[in-house]
């Protein structure tokens, strides 16, 4: 009798573990990427991307909420379409990716914003580590990809200071604008 009331025990202590399950998912290289956005000479909207990414999330399927998610970018795949601005921008003047060749985002806390969430966390770039507050539609519902395993995607955005960064300094904002704006976007595969 105190074997079954030990089991029983047990699997009641183990029950709400079960319940609440993490899933690992990994963002695809493929279909993943950092764009950008600064204004020019007040006049245009200069754009670019850094093609690699890699992300790791640690879903909570119960409570999204307890989900955490880091990434690393790469920071010399910046790519604005034009070579010449893409060589300046890997220099000491702006990423120095010969010394910094990668960005890095660690979450700090998921909340829910309506049908959206809100991921806060540290953004290091340039050897700075700042918070930001990511705006994310997200999780699109899973669905299978050519590996068989579930596939889902997540859009997050974000503004950002480029001088809080120490990116650029040599630029006044009158010639490079200050905001920067952020767009995310990860195709993550469940592991």
């Amino acid at each position: 009798m105190k074997r079954l009331a030990l089991l029983t025990g047990i699997l009641a202590l183990a029950a709400p573990l079960a319940l609440a399950q993490t899933s690992t998912w990994t963002s695809d290289p493929a279909h993943s990427e950092v764009d950008f956005s600064i204004r020019h000479l007040g006049i245009s909207n200069v754009h670019g991307r850094f093609g690699k990414v890699a992300a790791a999330i640690a879903y909570n399927e119960t409570d999204v909420t307890k989900s955490t998610v880091n990434a690393t970018i790469d920071v010399g795949t910046v790519d604005t379409g034009e070579e010449a601005r893409n060589n300046h921008l890997k220099t000491p003047d702006f990423f120095d990716v010969a010394t910094l060749p990668t960005a890095t985002f660690a979450s700090t806390s998921v909340a829910r914003d309506g049908a959206n969430l809100k991921v806060s966390g540290n953004l290091t770039l340039h050897g700075v580590t700042k918070p930001v507050v990511l705006d994310v539609e997200g999780p699109s519902a899973p669905a299978p990809g050519m590996d068989h395993k579930p596939h889902s995607g997540f859009t997050a955005t974000t503004t950002i200071s480029r001088t809080a960064f120490g990116i650029g300094a040599k630029f006044p904002s009158a010639i490079l604008g200050d905001d920067v704006k952020l767009t995310i976007e990860l195709e993550v595969v469940k592991q």
